[in-house]
């Protein structure tokens, strides 16, 4: 069984800063890809960042400059470090990851995190 576990939102004042964590755990995966996703009240949720096991990343233009995406854990976990927050960014935050079992691969989703800004 495969478990995606977030932590990390809260309430920050515009431009300021926080940090996303996500752990994937299971038995047996390959990961292709880890991320995140966000979404808006009512809205589809959109890509924030996504980075793959070999390290390519891939960011929305609204997170390019501000937001870095990083492993650790070997590879297993994936930080979110969003720094200048703006109000627009206010969101739940889901953790993507792409996973591989030989030639099965399939998506998974964290919980979601609130992450609010505001002044």
């Amino acid at each position: 069984q495969v478990r995606l576990v977030e932590s990390g939102g809260g309430l920050v004042q515009p431009g300021g800063s926080l940090r996303l964590s996500c752990s994937v755990s299971g038995t047996k995966f390959s990961i292709n890809a880890m991320g995140w996703y966000r979404q808006y009240p009512g809205k589809q949720r959109e890509l924030v960042v996504t980075v793959t096991s070999g390290g390519t990343t891939n960011y929305a233009s609204a997170a390019k400059g501000r937001f870095t995406i990083s492993n650790y854990n070997g590879g297993n976990s994936v930080y979110l470090q969003m720094d200048g927050l703006k109000p627009e960014d206010t969101a739940v935050y889901y953790c993507y990851a792409d996973l591989r079992w030989g030639k099965k691969v399939v998506d998974y989703w964290g919980q979601g995190t609130q992450v609010t800004v505001s002044s």
